[in-house]
Formats: structure tokens, sequence, C-alpha cells
């Protein structure tokens, strides 16, 4: 019994010296390291890296690299862009206000160095110094971007956020340890990101009922008629583009403020094949006029998101061109909200107030910056959940998303699916259990199910009704793929199976 207590002690006494030790060695290593490159003279780079390491102060290289993306048009750099700077915003706040204040490490005293040249930055920061917040912005930038950009940005981007990252030790103004830790961060922060951002959907590799080949469709668009919403904006030149891919189709382009439906119900009522070029919500009123005059629907892509036509893999209007001369026509589901059709999602509570909001602001702001604004002015806005009966259930919810067929994350704002021929609704709730605050419900609808709790459930059905009984005048607000609307209750939300048929290119 005495060997084995004095065995016990010597055990916890060697745990205790041991990991001092450690620490120790490896505070020296970092020492010596920081030595090596900090009095290193390295021809060329005396000059560059220090102006590199200023230019990133306050992220305003990435900043500028965000902006240089997003200029492109491109999807995957407007992509690239938006989650580079979403990484950001996640990483910083990790470093600078958790992380420096934790471990409140003092800056490299390079006035003990005998061989350091004058302070290359011409200051010295007067924050902690573990762990480096540049270094965190690069690194979460720059793995933000290879997440969506391709290669040949990719690796550009990566040179310089590891060029950053080296100058901050360069110009003595950070430990190794530093860096490393900072970087560290930054590289879980973008992987964290796919969290609040998804992916979008792979391209064409969503699952679909087949049917047999169209034929005797005429190659230059004979009994096509082709409806442009001109009110969408991405593309001004998606008319003319149809009129020279399919010269014999009739195109009929809707200026903003015209009757769309009006326009989709004519046009289909004499078309052989209605081809919708617009948005995600124009999509939707064509795929309406498409079932109720039994034609099928060809989607071209000319919106800010088209998750329907990216699902099926259209991305340009030659993709649609194409698919129409292959005649590869399949069967897709269609969900419907108070009779209306929708392709994607539909939505009741806090995400219409914020789609109305965005709508009023974006004409002079633009839709990016108005989506924020909208956000905050639902933030702020004396809000309360809505008091509704849920297949027979009363509930308290802040937010009810319905998805045409399953989505695949988790959360109350998903968005990729794998099938458009499952025959279910993806009915999700954020419901308010006590006092949910504003600022969680928005977060979670925003954030993908980040800091969701029991008040979120999940279910799929084909049939959903909703009755709203304290509804001001008996109108309930909805959103169907980004076009918001009002109807009166009671709420019925349904699918109809595999009957819409739409192109898509073949394999």
């Amino acid at each position: 019994m005495p060997g084995r207590c004095v065995g016990t002690y010597q055990g916890m006494r060697k745990a205790t010296f041991t990991r001092p030790r450690i620490r120790k060695a490896l505070g020296a290593l970092d020492r010596r390291l920081f030595s090596s490159v900090a009095t290193a003279r390295l021809p060329g780079f005396h000059h560059v890296l220090p102006r590199l390491s200023r230019a990133a102060d306050n992220s305003l290289l990435w900043a500028g690299a965000a902006a240089v993306l997003a200029v492109t048009g491109r999807r995957r750099m407007r992509r690239a862009a938006t989650r580079g700077l979403l990484a950001i915003s996640v990483a910083s706040p990790v470093v600078n206000l958790l992380g420096k204040q934790a471990f409140a490490r003092a800056r490299p005293a390079v006035a003990d160095l005998v061989d350091f040249p004058a302070v290359r930055l011409g200051r010295v920061p007067s924050s902690h110094s573990f762990p480096s917040g540049h270094s965190a912005a690069a690194a979460a930038f720059a793995t933000a971007v290879a997440m969506e950009a391709p290669r040949g940005v990719a690796v550009p981007v990566a040179v310089t956020a590891g060029a950053v990252c080296f100058s901050r030790v360069y110009t003595g103004v950070h430990y190794p340890g530093d860096v490393l830790a900072g970087a560290a961060i930054g590289v879980l922060a973008a992987a964290a990101s796919r969290r609040i951002w998804p992916e979008p959907a792979v391209l064409g590799e969503v699952r679909v009922a087949a049917t047999a080949p169209t034929r005797d469709l005429d190659p230059r668009g004979a009994g096509v008629v082709a409806v442009v919403n001109n009110g969408t904006g991405r593309d001004p030149g998606t008319a003319a583009a149809l009129r020279r891919a399919l010269p014999d189709a009739e195109v009929v382009e809707v200026a903003p403020g015209d009757d769309l439906a009006k326009h989709l119900h004519e046009a289909a009522g004499r078309a052989l094949v209605l081809a919708v070029a617009g948005g995600d919500g124009t999509m939707a009123c064509g795929a309406q006029a498409a079932l109720e005059q039994g034609v099928p629907l060809l989607p071209v892509p000319a919106g800010t998101l088209d998750h329907f036509a990216r699902t099926l893999g259209l991305q340009t209007v030659a993709d649609a061109v194409a698919a129409y001369q292959a005649g590869h026509v399949v069967a897709v589901d269609v969900a419907e909200a108070a009779g209306r059709v929708f392709l994607n999602t539909a939505t009741l509570g806090i995400h219409p107030l914020v789609v109305d909001r965005r709508e009023r602001w974006e004409r002079t702001v633009g839709r990016w910056p108005a989506l924020v604004m909208a956000m905050a002015d639902a933030l702020l806005h004396d809000r309360r959940p809505e008091p509704l009966v849920i297949d027979g259930v009363p509930r308290r919810v802040w937010l009810l998303f319905a998805g045409n067929c399953a989505y695949r994350s988790r959360g109350v704002a998903p968005t990729v699916r794998d099938r458009l021929e499952d025959g279910l609704l993806d009915v999700r709730v954020l419901a308010a259990a006590g006092r949910l605050p504003r600022l969680r419900a928005l977060a979670s609808t925003v954030a993908g199910g980040v800091g969701l709790s029991r008040n979120y459930l999940r279910w799929r059905a084909d049939t959903v009704r909703i009755d709203a009984p304290d509804a001001p005048d008996g109108q309930v607000r909805l959103a169907r793929d980004g076009e918001t609307f009002s109807v009166a209750g009671p709420v019925v939300l349904a699918k109809r199976p595999r009957s819409l048929l739409v192109f898509r290119p073949p394999g």
C-alpha cells in the first residue's frame, strides 16, 4: 500500500513537471525561430514584405481582392469573394476578442536583437501577440477562396496569404507560434463557413424521374415561346442570345412592372415548349403556366441565384439551348403554397419580412447591401413570433420552411438537394419556447442551424395545413422561391409528384 501511494505521487509529480518543460522547450524553439527569421536579410524582400504586411492591416488587402473577384461577374468568383469575407468575419472575433485576451502574450522584443535592422513596419502594434490576427485573416481568405475558385485564382491568393504570414515574423511583430496559431484558426473559420453558407448543389447530379426522349423538336426553335423577364437584370443580353441560338422561336420580353403571370399564361397557351428566362420566382410562375397548359418547361437561368436551373445542371443560356436541342426531358416534383406553385422553398414568419424589405431597398443600394439592411431592420423591429396552428398543433413560430423535396443540410435555411422527385415536403420550424430572442431567431435563419436547440423541429410530409388565427385581416404573408405574397388562411402546402416536364442536359 505505501509503495502504491509513492508510485502514484511520483507519477503525478512527473506529469506536473513535464508539462512546464514542454511549454518551456516550445517557447525556446519559438524564440530561436523568430530570431533566425527576423534577423535575416533577404535581398528584394526588405521593402516588399513590410509593405505587404501593412496592406493587410484591417483585412484591407483581402477586401480589395474580394472586390476584384466580385467585379468579374463570374458566379464562382462572386462566391469565392463572399466566402472569403465571411471566413474573415468568423476568424477575426475569435482571434481579437478571445485569443489575444486569453493568452495576453507580449510582442517580441526586437530591441534585444543585435542584428535586427530598423523596425521594418515603422511601428509595433500595441495589441497582444498570440495569435496573429493578420495570419488568421490571410489563411481564412485563402482557404475560403480555394473552396470556391479555380486553381488559377486560388494558388496566387494562397501564395499572397503565405507571404503575409511570413511577413509578420520577418518584420518582427510576431513569433512563428503566433502565426501558426492564427493560420490554424483561419483555416477552421473557412471550414466553418460551410456550416453558415453551404456549398451550391453539384450541377446536374440531382436525381430526377427519366422520361422518353422528346422527338420532332425543331433545332431552330419552331414551336418554342420564350418569355424573358427583363426585371431580373442579371444578363440584359438573354433575349438576344435566345434569338441567335433559336432563330425560329418566339421571344417575348417582359418589362419591369408588366403582368408577368399573364404573359406566361398566354405564351404557354400557344407553345409546344415554354422557355422561361429569369430567376427562381419567375421560374415558379413559368412552371405554373406550363402545368396549366400541359407543355414542357425549358428553364433559362437569368436571375441572381437560379437554384432550380442550377440543380438541373443549367448555368447559361447555351446550356438551356443544348438541353432543348438534345430533347432530354425529365419529370420533377412541384409543390404548392395556397395553390401557387413553388420549385424550391416556401416560408412563413420572419423570412418574408426580410424579403419584403430587401426588395424595397435593392434598386437603390443593390441586392446584397439591401439584404444586410433588411436583416438588421428585422432584428431591430418589434417583431414577435407568429401564433400558428400546424396540422392541428398550436405553436409560436419564428420561421416555417417548406422545401420541395428533401434538403441535405440541417437548419432552417438549407440550399442543397439530392432529388427532385421524392414526393415529399421538407418541413422545418423554428419555434419560440418562452422568450426566444429575435437575435437568435434571425441568426439561426441566416446561419443554417448554428445554435439551434430543441425549438428546432423537422419532419417530412406530402401535405401540411397551417392556420393563423391571429393574422391581421386574416391574411398570411408567405414567400415562395424568393417572391412574397399574402393569402387568406388557412394555408395548405401540398405536393404534385413528378408532374412537371423540364429539359435538362443529357447524361
